[in-house]
């Protein structure tokens, strides 16, 4: 091997074809392969060969462009650390899951205080050896912080989903991290909480789901009957062609499931008349059908909430709300059933009124579903009230409430100039809450400091979640040995890599 110079404007375009490949989540050898030869067929086309030769000249081999994604991705690490230093204090998400080789990964987000904002960013991707236990998650942590020099006491919350690896006392990750810093809070996942929330039903409802479930399946898993269905809706003139697949583990696909079903009940009955399945029967059935609507009306209500909870940048006030609203909204439904009221499930309420179907026993059943989903709801999230409650002075500083009266008497004389300061009440009506109290740490420091330790806190693992995504498109079956983590950070980071000083690295590398 030998060291080669290039001019500055080839490494700087190698680097930026290098970011553009890792943003795209394509395979390294794209560039080598496709890219750089439709560059300079087009260049030669368009302007002469000799425009062409030089594009040639951009070191752009896969193994470049391989080097370049690590060098941008060391750096932004650097620049996020720096970041997290600055602010003081942070907060973590971490999540892990087995990619398409069989390697369980471990992910980071990390959500410090910024210039102006409360941002977030991609902290790692950590392959992790042998058992995902908390111990080997608490360890490549830990080594990640030493080698950064970054302090566990700074790290204020920790939120994760709920599996027993990371939130366990004594072996879990929680509990290890406790030993380095007690003061540190744990927060479990509120969409998941929300979906273990909605999860459990009634006997009569459940079988319902699950013959759902059988009828989907034997139409969508075997490609013949998919056919088959697909000619039959577009010669019905449906609005959609197919049925969609169902499966626990993503969060929306109950509520869009059973949507779909419902809306081409007519076509699936006919089908599975036609192939003499034994479940065409129970879409004869209208009681059957009509607790089928509920499902779709109530899983597209959940689907609404889901939503509502996910998303960058959100704080934990928010989805406290989100959460109340909707546990409010439960009682009102339940408290219309005692009327025989259903007109807030627009599904179920059009086939009551279209068929003959006894409408009590439905109701009833529909009512005491409700009464167990705002009971499971309660049971989830039974910290809320009393955690939003005591922060209504974060959400709007103007209104004095009782929530500040728990606060030192110092931090409320604060806020009571604050809450007469004309100025910030019109930067609050202009701003987001966590921009707002930005501006509020610079004339009230202390004040301001304590409110946005209060909105630090992540309230979902959402970002981990829509970065395993990612991930999938980028460590496929064609490339299952990737190293995904430089690859991943470079492909989903918010913060542009210092091109100026990596390249002054590079020539300097060169020189010696």
């Amino acid at each position: 091997m030998k060291a080669t110079s290039v001019s500055n404007k080839a490494l700087e375009a190698s680097y930026a074809v290098s970011l553009l490949v890792a943003k795209s989540k394509k395979p390294h050898s794209i560039v080598e392969e496709l890219i750089l030869p439709a560059a300079a067929a087009m260049a030669e086309i368009m302007m002469d060969k000799k425009a062409a030769d030089t594009l040639k000249k951009i070191p752009l081999s896969n193994n470049t462009v391989s080097r370049r994604i690590d060098d941008m991705s060391v750096n932004i690490i650097q620049q996020v650390v720096k970041k997290i230093k600055k602010a003081g204090q942070f907060a973590l998400q971490l999540d892990e899951m087995t990619d398409v080789s069989g390697d369980a990964q471990l992910l980071a987000f990390v959500r410090y205080k910024d210039v102006s904002d409360i941002n977030e960013h991609i902290l790692f991707c950590k392959k992790l050896p042998g058992k995902t236990t908390g111990e080997q998650m608490f360890q490549i942590i830990d080594i990640f912080f030493k080698e950064h020099d970054l302090q566990w006491k700074t790290c204020g919350h920790i939120c994760t989903d709920g599996a027993a690896a990371m939130t366990g006392s004594v072996k879990g990750l929680f509990g290890h991290v406790k030993k380095v810093n007690p003061d540190i809070k744990w927060l479990h996942c509120i969409i998941h909480r929300e979906a273990l929330a909605s999860k459990r039903m009634s006997p009569d409802l459940s079988n319902v789901m699950d013959d759902a479930v059988k009828v989907i399946n034997f139409i969508q898993s075997r490609p013949l009957n998919h056919r088959l269905f697909e000619t039959l809706c577009d010669e019905s003139g449906t609005e959609h062609g197919q049925l969609l697949l169902h499966t626990d583990v993503r969060w929306l696909s109950r509520g869009k499931t059973l949507l779909r079903l419902y809306e081409l009940r007519s076509e699936v009955s006919v089908f599975l008349t036609q192939h003499q399945h034994p479940l065409a029967l129970v879409f004869e059935d209208a009681e059957w059908v009509g607790r089928l609507a509920y499902l779709a009306d109530i899983f597209t209500k959940l689907n609404e909430l889901n939503l509502s909870l996910q998303g960058k940048e959100s704080h934990i006030l928010k989805m406290y709300d989100k959460i109340k609203g909707f546990t409010k909204k439960l009682k009102l439904w339940e408290n219309k059933c005692d009327d025989g009221d259903v007109s807030c499930f627009p599904l179920l309420d059009s086939h009551l009124a279209t068929t003959d179907v006894a409408r009590g026993p439905v109701v009833k059943l529909v009512q005491a579903h409700l009464s167990k989903l705002c009971m499971d709801f309660n049971q989830y999230f039974q910290d809320i009230e009393k955690k939003s409650e005591g922060l209504h002075w974060v959400r709007n500083p103007f209104i004095v409430s009782e929530s500040c009266s728990k606060l030192p008497a110092r931090l409320q004389e604060h806020l009571m100039d604050l809450s007469c300061d004309q100025g910030l009440k019109m930067t609050y009506d202009e701003k987001t809450l966590t921009e707002f109290w930005c501006d509020v740490e610079k004339e009230y420091p202390e004040l301001g400091k304590h409110a946005l330790i209060e909105l630090l806190p992540f309230g979902s693992t959402y970002m981990c979640e829509v970065t395993f995504s990612a991930l999938t498109h980028i460590k496929t079956k064609q490339r299952n040995r990737l190293d995904v983590e430089n690859s991943l950070v470079a492909a989903v980071s918010t913060l542009s890599p210092e091109l100026s000083k990596l390249m002054k690295d590079k020539q300097a590398q060169v020189s010696h």
